[in-house]
């Protein structure tokens, strides 16, 4: 019996979801707005909020916290720096999660995870600068 056990294990040990919701907070705060199942959107919500939550207090201690759980310097520095700010006076909240219809090959349910007032151009624009650097290394 598995009483007063929250969460859902999504057939994954415990190291694996882990790393999985690490990745998927890291992209979401990359890109802010991923397209995943729906239970992972639905336990994927309250991380991403205690981390910007985390954001918002934005002391070192707050920030090595961060790191220590999303494992990506670089999507912690935008969480801190342009998501936490952009969230200042809202308390709790900062994400929606929309039902996208059904997967084509196993019907699984499918969600879209963002931020209530995500900034529109950053979806795509760390891939378009990466493969920019990529190309710019290249060349030199």
């Amino acid at each position: 019996m598995r009483h007063q056990k929250a969460g859902r294990k999504l057939n994954r040990t415990a190291s694996h979801r882990k790393a999985m919701f690490a990745n998927m907070a890291a992209s979401l705060i990359t890109h802010e707005q991923i397209v995943t199942t729906l239970p992972k959107a639905k336990d994927l919500r309250p991380i991403v909020e205690k981390l910007v939550t985390l954001g918002k207090r934005g002391d070192l201690h707050a920030r090595r916290q961060a790191i220590s759980q999303i494992q990506d310097q670089d999507a912690v520095k935008k969480l801190f720096d342009a998501i936490a700010t952009r969230y200042a006076t809202r308390n709790g909240g900062y994400l929606r999660i929309m039902k996208a219809g059904f997967r084509q090959g196993d019907n699984a349910a499918m969600a879209v995870i963002e931020f209530v007032e995500r900034d529109v151009d950053a979806k795509g624009a760390a891939d378009k600068a990466r493969v920019a650097a990529e190309a710019e290394a290249e060349a030199a």
